[in-house]
């Protein structure tokens, strides 16, 4: 190709690509179910804005596609064309006199006026709240409606968003056609209107997330997932998916075994994930753990987030779990659209003191972690502080004092971490620099030769948080700590490796993110706060 010819080539490349784009624009436009205006699809790239074009409320009270003056209102979604309860609340200012579809579940269906209207409470899951459906006589689908008032059964509705003359809600639908799209038997359905206790939700594990505890649980849980994503995108780290297997050399035959060799569930992928982070120098697995315990306390199955960090100590990773719990804490306060109404149901549950969440004030508690420094506290000075406040008469006197012995050399029980970050600091605390005989063998040895480089974050409620530590880099040091503690090294020699060829200092922790979620939502039980619950004796779906 000619240099002249190559040059008009670049050149038409971009205008290509432009019209490419408009093309598909355009052929993502289809008509609506009602006929009065062109929907951009919602899967399409370009459905919230496209150089200056946006989608507007159209004068004939349509959503439609126009100029770049205002703000937006929300996309219709899906298949159905329908609009999520929580976008219909968060733009309802533009959506008045609006025809639209919205699709849900029916919380209650109220006959009044001696059967002359009704009054159907309509949630999609998308937020706490739910939306008032206003029916007649008039209305498409009508005598479905009179016969299936029972609760929970699934609707998809049309209509106009009106202001509300009622109190209680600021807008509602003036439903003009209803289609039952699934009954609910009231005879066999669990959930009642009225409050029901969680333990008896735990039960019904399939049908628990239409409760307002566990969907407002599962949203938490959503926007802090995805903030812990945000934080160290941020923050120039690289995903990568953990596995749950590990590898361990044992004497008998394994040749007629799936893997060919001894391969077990691990609880940590903390040493496969610094394969990653001694080439990739930052990286975090959000992963599932399994544990096959016999306590009926423990869950078998748990989420961690494991970051680790090449060219790092033991200073690095204090700042960096500090700074992302702080983080996700603030973003799921400062989402005010999605959090607020579940934050509100949380924090009215643990103020009430009502069972199965703790009597704190939870959104309180939740700006002081993120407004003040956590307290940085040495494993020693943390023994002395224990030993010393044990002793002190008013301890004695509340009845408080520690059923397990507060020594050096001991791990920190939960009473003790409970004690220091719930009354002696009132907040969270990192204790650093434990002995390293209850330690892993992969934690460096400080210059004390009798602790390492390993810290716990502690928080109130919840206890440890974050486990983490600086990973030991000099092979010598590594080799004696496999060999002292009479582990199999042939069967970690991939990890010695690490350090032999281009060996850094790295470091990493792990993060419960169920205690995070516990903690955030003032439940009490880990297993209200993770889908699917796995403990002994437990795995019903």
């Amino acid at each position: 190709m000619g240099t002249a010819t190559h040059a008009c080539f670049l050149l038409v490349l971009p205008l290509l690509y432009v019209c490419l784009s408009f093309t598909r624009v355009c052929s993502s436009v289809s008509p609506t179910s009602t006929g009065h205006a062109l929907f951009l699809n919602p899967s399409s790239p370009y459905n919230a804005k496209v150089g200056s074009l946006r989608l507007r409320g159209g004068e004939d009270g349509s959503v439609r596609a126009g100029g770049d003056s205002g703000s937006s209102p929300p996309v219709p979604r899906g298949f159905m064309q329908r609009f999520l309860i929580k976008d219909v609340f968060a733009s309802e200012s533009l959506l008045i006199g609006t025809r639209l579809v919205v699709c849900g579940w029916a919380r209650t269906i109220r006959l009044q006026g001696s059967g002359k209207f009704a009054f159907l409470e309509l949630n999609d899951g998308s937020c706490f709240k739910s939306l008032q459906v206003f029916a007649d006589p008039n209305t498409e689908g009508w005598q479905e409606l009179v016969k299936n008032t029972h609760a929970h059964t699934s609707w998809r509705v049309t209509g106009k968003l009106v202001e509300s003359p009622g109190s209680g809600q600021s807008v509602e639908v003036q439903a003009e056609g209803l289609q039952l799209l699934g009954s609910c038997s009231p005879d066999s359905y669990p959930l009642a209107k009225a409050r029901l206790p969680l333990d008896f939700l735990r039960t019904i594990p399939h049908l628990r997330p239409r409760s307002n505890t566990y969907g407002a649980a599962s949203r938490i849980r959503s926007t802090l997932a995805f903030s812990v994503h945000k934080y160290f995108q941020e923050h120039g780290f690289q995903y990568v998916a953990d596995t749950c297997y590990t590898p361990e050399n044992r004497s008998w035959d394994y040749n007629q075994d799936f893997f060919k060799r001894p391969t077990f569930l691990t609880v940590s992928g903390q040493l496969q994930v610094s394969q990653f982070a001694c080439a990739s120098t930052t990286l975090i697995a959000l992963r599932q753990k399994p544990m096959l315990v016999p306590w009926e306390m423990h869950l078998a199955e748990f989420w961690m987030i494991e970051p680790e960090m090449a060219f790092s100590n033991l200073q690095d990773v204090m700042e960096n779990a500090e700074g992302l719990l702080k983080f996700v804490l603030k973003e799921l306060m400062l989402n005010v659209q999605r959090n607020e109404q579940d934050l509100n149901f949380f924090d009215n549950a643990c103020q009430k003191g009502m069972k199965g969440f703790s009597n704190v004030s939870l959104t309180g508690q939740i700006r002081d972690i993120i407004e003040k420094p956590f307290v940085r506290l040495a494993y020693g000075d943390a023994i002395d502080l224990l030993q010393r406040d044990e002793s002190l008469t008013v301890i004695r006197q509340s009845g408080k004092k520690f059923e397990m012995p507060a020594e050096w050399g001991n791990d920190l029980a939960t009473e003790h971490e409970k004690y220091l970050c719930e009354e002696h600091f009132g907040g969270p605390v990192i204790v650093y620099d434990y002995p390293m005989d209850i330690k892993a063998f992969y934690m460096r040895l400080n210059d004390d030769d009798k602790t390492v480089a390993a810290m716990d974050i502690l928080f109130p409620r919840c206890g440890e948080m974050v486990g983490g530590s600086q990973r030991e880099e000099r092979i010598d040091r590594l080799l004696g700590r496999i060999e002292e503690l009479g582990l199999d090294g042939s069967s970690l020699e991939w990890y010695n490796d690490l350090r032999r060829f281009g060996g850094v200092p790295h470091a990493g922790y792990g993060l419960g993110f169920d205690r995070l979620v516990q903690f955030a939502t003032g439940l009490e039980n880990i297993r209200d706060v993770i889908p699917f619950p796995r403990a002994t004796g437990h795995a019903m779906c």
